[in-house]
């Protein structure tokens, strides 16, 4: 794969207008987008599986978890529309299921491990005896067995995932911030390169992009990085 197809960019919008606006201003230059609650509130599901009938890839993220039959029904429509990637909470029971309804699909099914968002005192608040990196761990074996196509974790994590889920799993990797920018409410970040040389497939950008004075530049600026970081 090359950069354009690693490159996902967040649509953290709050409306259709603006969403649409980004794409038509990344134009093709970027063949990825992942769309979340915010924008799947307002009207972003119809937009998503717009967006791939046009050929772009869709990154759905939804972070699953119900019981069983309500994963799994749900999962089947997500397939009916096209989506790239879809994710869902790291649990097993629920990751089983998604797998079974995905099964001779396209979807890459991928298992949030911990949010980036999260550090030692947000999972202890939470009731989590683990350490991020620990807990990251123990759910990358967890969706190596369930035959998930991918898991979603920090930049901090990708190497020693690598190690227990081979190379051929996706490892989706947001928190990601150019040098320089801000980190907004992530707490575990990293520059695009270093992502890709930990191991990490593909790079979620948001704000970065999105927020910025010139989007084109910025993503061009972000691609020609990760190009470069990428093997000849």
């Amino acid at each position: 794969m090359n950069a354009r197809e690693r490159l996902i960019v967040g649509l953290d919008v709050p409306t259709l207008g603006e969403a649409e606006k980004i794409v038509s201003t990344l134009g093709d230059d970027v063949l990825f987008y992942k769309i979340g609650y915010q924008l799947v509130f307002a009207g972003g599901l119809e937009f998503a599986r717009e967006l791939a009938q046009s050929g772009k890839k869709i990154f759905l993220d939804m972070k699953l978890l119900d019981i069983d039959n309500t994963i799994a029904s749900g999962v089947e429509n997500i397939v009916k529309m096209g989506m790239s990637m879809l994710t869902l909470h790291a649990y097993p029971k629920a990751m089983k299921a998604a797998v079974e309804a995905a099964r001779g699909s396209d979807l890459c099914l991928l298992g949030v491990t911990v949010l980036t968002s999260m550090d030692e005192q947000d999972l202890i608040a939470a009731g989590y005896e683990y350490d991020p990196h620990t807990l990251v761990l123990r759910r990358a074996e967890q969706a190596l067995a369930a035959g998930m196509g991918g898991i979603v974790c920090s930049a901090e994590e990708s190497a020693a995932v690598r190690k227990i889920v081979g190379p051929n799993m996706a490892i989706v990797t947001p928190g990601i911030r150019p040098a320089g920018s801000e980190k907004g409410d992530q707490k575990r970040v990293m520059t695009p390169a270093d992502a890709l040389k930990a191991g990490s497939s593909h790079l979620v950008v948001a704000r970065p992009i999105v927020k910025a004075a010139d989007p084109k530049e910025a993503a061009r600026v972000i691609l020609a990085e990760m190009d470069a970081a990428l093997p000849a």
